[in-house]
C-alpha cells in the first residue's frame, strides 16, 4: 500500500527544522550555439518550511536549472534566490561552500553520481560526513541516517551487490548525512521499478516527517506527481501552473501575466483577440473576437 507524502515538519525542536526557499523575478541566461538562451524567466516561487514540492514540466522547461540554483550551484543572471536566512545571490563561493556542506542535500539523477562504489552505504555516508566533523558540526550518526532511509540491513554491503532501489536509498543517505534543511532530488526515481519507486518515495516521506527537511525533486513520473502534496509546473522558463490536493491551478504572476493550461492556450490560435468577460453569476469567460465564450 502506498501513502500520500505529507507536508510537515518535525514536532521535536533539538532537531533542525526545513528551510523557507524563495525566489523573485528570478532569471538565468546560458548560452548554446554562440546564442543565449534563457532557461528561467521570471520565477516567483516559495517553498515554505517543512514543505515537499515536486517540480513538474516538460524536458528544457527550466526545472533542473531551477533545483540547481535553490543548492547554490550556479548564480542567477538576475532575481534573488533565498534559503533561509541565505540570499544565495550576494555570498561568496566561499560561503556558498559552507552553506552547501552545512544546509543542502543533493540527489543527482542517477545513483551512481553520487556513490563511491568501492565504499559500503556506511562508508560513503561516513565520507560524506567528513568536513562535517572536522568542522565539530553536530551530525547522526551513520546507522541513524542509514535507519531513517531503510537500509541498515544493508549498511555494510558491497554497492555492486545492492539493487537498483537500494542504490537510490544509498544516493538518498549520502545526501542526508549532514542532516540539511532543504533536500534536493533530481529525478530521484527515474528508471527504477514501481516498487521500488515506492520504497524511495516512502523515505522521503520518512525525512520529512522525522527530520522536518524541506523536500524539493523533480520529476516526469505522474505517479511520483500524484503522491506528492504540492507540484509546480515550470513552463517556458516561467510558473505555469500548480497543483495542491489533486486540484490543479493556474498562478498570476508578479506582473499580473496568467500562464493559461495547455488545453485552454490550444483553443485559441497564436495572435488571437481573446476578451475576458465576467457574467452577472460571477463566472468570468473568455470570448474570442466575434465569437462566444469559453467558461474560465
Amino acid at each position: 500500500m502506498t501513502t500520500t507524502v505529507p507536508a510537515t515538519t518535525s514536532s521535536d525542536t533539538s532537531t533542525r527544522r526545513g528551510l523557507q526557499v524563495a525566489t523573485r523575478g528570478l532569471v538565468h541566461i546560458y548560452r548554446a550555439d554562440g546564442h543565449d538562451v534563457a532557461a528561467l524567466s521570471g520565477v516567483d516561487l516559495v517553498v515554505n518550511p517543512g514543505e515537499v514540492v515536486g517540480l513538474l514540466g516538460p524536458s528544457g522547461a527550466g526545472k533542473s536549472t531551477l533545483l540547481t540554483l535553490f543548492g547554490g550551484l550556479m548564480r542567477p543572471s538576475a532575481g534573488r534566490v533565498l534559503v533561509g536566512e541565505h540570499e544565495l545571490s550576494t555570498m561568496s563561493e566561499a560561503e556558498l561552500d559552507a552553506f552547501r556542506a552545512a544546509e543542502v542535500g543533493l540527489v543527482l539523477q542517477g545513483a551512481a553520481r553520487n556513490l563511491l562504489p568501492y565504499l559500503s552505504a556506511q562508508q560513503n555516508v561516513e565520507f560524506a560526513q567528513r568536513s562535517a566533523r572536522r568542522a565539530r558540526r553536530d551530525v547522526p550518526s551513520p546507522r541513524e541516517v542509514l535507519d531513517l532511509v531503510g537500509l541498515d540491513r544493508a549498511a555494510r554491503q558491497p554497492l555492486p551487490s545492492l539493487p537498483p532501489g537500494q542504490l537510490q536509498l544509498a544516493a538518498l543517505a549520502v545526501a542526508l548525512a549532514s542532516r540539511p534543511g532543504l533536500l534536493l532530488g533530481d529525478e530521484p526515481t527515474s528508471q527504477l521499478h514501481h516498487t521500488s519507486r515506492d520504497v524511495v518515495l516512502d523515505a522521503l516521506h520518512r525525512v520529512n516527517q522525522e527530520w522536518g527537511t524541506t523536500i524539493v525533486v523533480v520529476t516526469h513520473d505522474p505517479d511520483v506527481a500524484a503522491r506528492l502534496p504540492r507540484t509546480v509546473t515550470i513552463r517556458d522558463g516561467r510558473v505555469g501552473g500548480e497543483g495542491r490536493a489533486g486540484e490543479e491551478y493556474a498562478v498570476v504572476a508578479a506582473d499580473g501575466s496568467l500562464p493559461l493550461p495547455p488545453a485552454v492556450v490550444a483553443a485559441f490560435p497564436p495572435g488571437a483577440l481573446v476578451r475576458v468577460h465576467q457574467t452577472e453569476d460571477g463566472v468570468w469567460t473568455l470570448v474570442p473576437e466575434g465569437g462566444e465564450g469559453r467558461h474560465g
